[in-house]
């Protein structure tokens, strides 16, 4: 992780279908977020919250039983204008998630509700780099990815806030991994000593 950056890292919780058929014009909606916003290598500020949907409000027994989530939590959330206007205090930031579905429906959000798209920063897909890194053919969720570099992930799966420490935590484990793979060989005693001049000083 670079000193003199700023980094926000998000995961969203959405909306989903009953498994059989989608409704008429369903998109996914955000209804939990979870962010931790990184400055100069240190945590700066945490945020969690429930997001209101704006066009399919209620949730289905599917979502609640996937995601541990109760209509109630997701009507007493904040509005997708507040959680917007949230996210633009980072504005600049790099944006990093685990997987390019975050930045898409929060797109997809902004552009049905009419409301500006926050971010101006570059983003980062993780498990991409994380699929790049390590050759993987297919792509790992991304508490398979913590488990296996022999960690655990932060709290509970599915809850936004403890995705988005995990994706931070993965983050610090790659940037180290790369940093390590960086690292010039060392010398040998070959390297070290010229050879021609020992032998040509037997030689006399």
């Amino acid at each position: 992780m670079d000193k003199n950056s700023q980094y926000l890292f998000i995961d969203f919780e959405f909306t989903m279908p009953e498994y059989k058929g989608f409704p008429k014009g369903f998109f996914p909606e955000i209804i939990e977020v979870g962010l931790v916003f990184v400055k100069n290598q240190e945590i700066i500020d945490r945020f969690s919250s429930y997001v209101q949907p704006t066009h399919f409000t209620k949730l289905t027994e599917r979502c609640k039983s996937f995601l541990h989530i109760e209509q109630n939590q997701v009507n007493e959330g904040i509005t997708l204008e507040q959680l917007v206007q949230r996210l633009g205090m980072y504005k600049h930031s790099t944006i990093i998630t685990w997987g390019n579905m975050d930045m898409k429906v929060l797109r997809q959000c902004c552009q049905k509700n009419k409301v500006p798209f926050p971010f101006a920063g570059k983003e980062i897909d993780l498990s991409m780099e994380y699929k790049r890194f390590f050759g993987d053919q297919n792509q790992t969720g991304l508490w398979k990815a913590v488990q296996e570099y022999g960690k655990e992930g932060t709290g509970k799966h599915h809850c936004a806030l403890d995705d988005a420490m995990t994706t931070l935590n993965i983050f610090k484990l790659v940037e180290k991994d790369k940093r390590y793979l960086q690292k010039p060989e060392p010398t040998t005693i070959g390297d070290r000593i010229d050879f021609s001049k020992v032998l040509n000083k037997f030689a006399l």
